[in-house]
Formats: structure tokens, C-alpha cells, sequence
């Protein structure tokens, strides 16, 4: 077990009011499937109203090759959601929480709202293209709300609270 929790990560499980019930690790939660952990999800937006979107790499254990959002990450055991989207956003995105526009978009649940965790979502303004993390994505898109849906819907793949995510952020207007 030892060596497990060395190479796994330790998240909390939560109860439908998302208040900590226990811990398990990640490897365990997945082969599980289980939805009650936490996670944190971003969008890097710019001025246009373009999503920055990444491809993963071929080196993910879920989801390789595809889609993602702009920062997404688990929250670790003991740790609160601003603390992990901060520390995501360095990981994977090399930008400091202090020293960016971003604001807090909402919560989502996967009782109310289908996802596959309970998730903060954030959304970061910036023209600029981040200085990624070259183990984390292997290329990336600027593209329009609908242009994200357009592609999943043509066939690209993408993690499955992409679409979601999406929708949710921004409706379409028909």
C-alpha cells in the first residue's frame, strides 16, 4: 500500500453537500467509478471570447490525445478548491494566481449537473498564449465556444466534462 499512495494521489470524498466524508486515492476512485471527489476546472479566455484549448499528451493515463479544458486538475486531500486551481495554473499553465484576471465562474455537481466530480470552475482573461507545460499538452486551439462543440461534434475527442463545461459557460444563443 505503501508504495501505491507514493505514485497516487490521496483526494477526500464528499457527500452530496460536497463536506468531507473520507479520502481515497485516485487510482481507487477511478477503477471505482466513482463521481464524489473534487476538482477544479478553468477557462483562459481572451478578448475575442476565444477558449484556449489544449490537447493532452500521449502520456495521460485518462484521456490521451484529447481535448481539455485550460486548467483542470484534482483537489488533493486537505487541500480547499482556490488552493488547488492555484496550484494547477502554475503546473500546467506557469502563471501565478496573483498576477492574472480571473474570477470565479461556479460550482457544479454530478447529481445537479452530470459532471464527474464536484468542480469549481474559474475563468482567467489573457491574450496571450500560456507558457504550458510540455508534459501536460502537446498543442492548443483558440476557438470560439460553438467551434469547440462544432469539433467534438465532428469527431475529435476530448475529456467528457469538456462539452459540459462548455454548454454550461456559454449557452448558445439559437
Amino acid at each position: 500500500m505503501t508504495s501505491i499512495l507514493q505514485n497516487d494521489e490521496l483526494l477526500d470524498l464528499v457527500d452530496e453537500q460536497d463536506r468531507v466524508i473520507g479520502s481515497w486515492t485516485r487510482s481507487a476512485i477511478y477503477r471505482e467509478g466513482m463521481n464524489n471527489f473534487r476538482a477544479v476546472n478553468a477557462f483562459l479566455v481572451n478578448d475575442a471570447g476565444q477558449l484556449w484549448i489544449p490537447r493532452r499528451t500521449a502520456t495521460k493515463r485518462i484521456f490521451p490525445l484529447c481535448l481539455d479544458m485550460s486548467v483542470a486538475g484534482h483537489v488533493a486531500s486537505g487541500e480547499d478548491y482556490l488552493t488547488a486551481f492555484r496550484r494547477e495554473l502554475h503546473e500546467e499553465l506557469n502563471l501565478v494566481l496573483d498576477e492574472v484576471d480571473w474570477k470565479f465562474i461556479g460550482g457544479l455537481t454530478p447529481h445537479q449537473h452530470g459532471t464527474s466530480a464536484f468542480m469549481h470552475v474559474y475563468k482567467i482573461h489573457s491574450n496571450e498564449v500560456p507558457d504550458y507545460n510540455p508534459d501536460d499538452f502537446v498543442e492548443y486551439y483558440w476557438l470560439y465556444p460553438h467551434e469547440v462543440i462544432d469539433r467534438l461534434n465532428s469527431g475529435d475527442k476530448s475529456k467528457d466534462d469538456l462539452p459540459k463545461l462548455v454548454k454550461w459557460m456559454y449557452p448558445r444563443q439559437e
